[in-house]
């Protein structure tokens, strides 16, 4: 490109070109600069030119205009939600009606008879009792060994998974520390043996706790006593899923208590309420996975800390004595302009401000004695 300077005088036109071609106009911008450039060479007609790869931009600050940069804050990390064993569900567990045990019982009572009168060892009052024929026995052998064992394991396995369901309460059964399922169901039952029981209350439950730790809005020190209402929604989870899942909850609301304020009574309206839902969600999302399920989480009872309970006290008795200093100051001062507006106004007595401002003074003084003597 070539740059090529003129002075303002000259007008812009037709130069004149080389002799042997025919003229192009050379029409040139100018700027403040006096610096002047072809307009021919502006708008050439190239060919495509190849494609240039972009990049990312980088947004930063631009120099001479004032922008800051703009920074982009850092996500806030999701709170993490504790989570068990997902494989870890609540499901029914396989029961017998308590008839199958008390058959299987009864039946191997009667095979412990059987047998003993077989071996000729049941006693005649027994053999009279039920009526069998009186039968000398072939003594106690290989075979009615076998016969006992079996009768006396079938007996004792039919009365021993004999249970009696509830309604309110369930078993969470385990066969060598594996889950096998849960029995909610009530009245005479039959479970097998081999399995271990644990009993868990799955009614609606309450819960009123000690004095807990808590702050305000301002920081200030409180204990707080919390009623909960809860109920065991997993018994799998509930029961297998920690070791102890009331001591669980306990700190789950411990912990909400230390993350939403609590207002004192007499405090701004609604924020007992929003304080409530707060604690509420919190525990109800904490207590979740591990299969308890929170309804409420109230405050009842609010009072202040030990250590701050003392001051704020003070602080109390002082603004109450400050408000009703204000109440007995106002009274005086409206009872002293009505006393002097009605003397003046009357014509009862003529004032110049000295006077005015001596009156003013004694009523003032007057009236505030009169208020302390009467004050209880």
């Amino acid at each position: 490109m070539s740059t090529t300077t003129s002075h303002p005088s000259e007008p812009d036109g037709p130069a004149d070109g080389p002799a042997d071609g025919p003229a192009r106009p050379a029409r040139l911008i100018q700027n403040e600069a006096t610096t002047e450039i072809p307009v021919h060479l502006l708008f050439r007609d190239d060919p495509d030119p190849a494609p240039v790869p972009l990049k990312p931009a980088v947004v930063g600050r631009r120099h001479g205009t004032g922008e800051q940069p703009r920074l982009r804050r850092p996500a806030a990390p999701k709170r993490q939600v504790p989570q068990v064993d997902p494989d870890l569900a609540e499901r029914p567990a396989r029961v017998l009606p308590g008839a199958v045990g008390v058959l299987a019982g009864a039946c191997g009572a009667v095979g412990c008879v059987a047998t003993s009168w077989w071996a000729g060892v049941l006693p005649p009052l027994a053999g009279e009792a039920l009526r069998l024929p009186v039968y000398a026995g072939t003594g106690l052998g290989l075979a009615q060994w076998a016969a006992y064992a079996g009768a006396g394991a079938l007996g004792l396995f039919g009365l021993g998974g004999l249970a009696r369901g509830r309604t309110g309460r369930a078993w969470v059964l385990d066969l060598f520390g594996r889950y096998r399922g849960t029995v909610r169901r009530s009245g005479l039952l039959w479970v097998n043996p081999l399995l271990l029981r644990r009993r868990v209350d799955v009614r609606l439950r309450h819960w009123r706790s000690e004095p807990v730790p808590a702050a305000d809005g301002s920081g200030v020190a409180l204990r707080v006593v919390v009623l909960v209402v809860w109920r065991v929604r997993d018994t799998a989870r509930a029961t297998l899923g920690v070791e102890d899942h009331e001591a669980y909850l306990r700190e789950c609301v411990e912990a909400g208590l230390t993350r939403v304020p609590v207002e004192m009574p007499g405090g701004p309206r609604g924020a007992g309420d929003a304080a409530g839902e707060a604690l509420t969600r919190l525990v109800a999302a904490d207590a979740a996975p591990v299969g308890l399920e929170v309804f409420s989480v109230q405050p009842v009872r609010v009072e202040y800390a030990p250590e701050v309970a003392a001051a704020m006290h003070r602080c109390r008795i002082a603004a109450l004595d400050a408000q009703h200093r204000a109440s007995v100051l106002t009274s005086v001062v409206d009872s002293v302009e009505d006393t002097v507006t009605r003397l003046t106004v009357r014509g009862l007595v003529e004032l110049d401000d000295y006077e005015r401002k001596a009156l003013v003074k004694d009523l003032t003084v007057a009236f505030c004695a009169g208020r302390g003597e009467t004050a209880p």
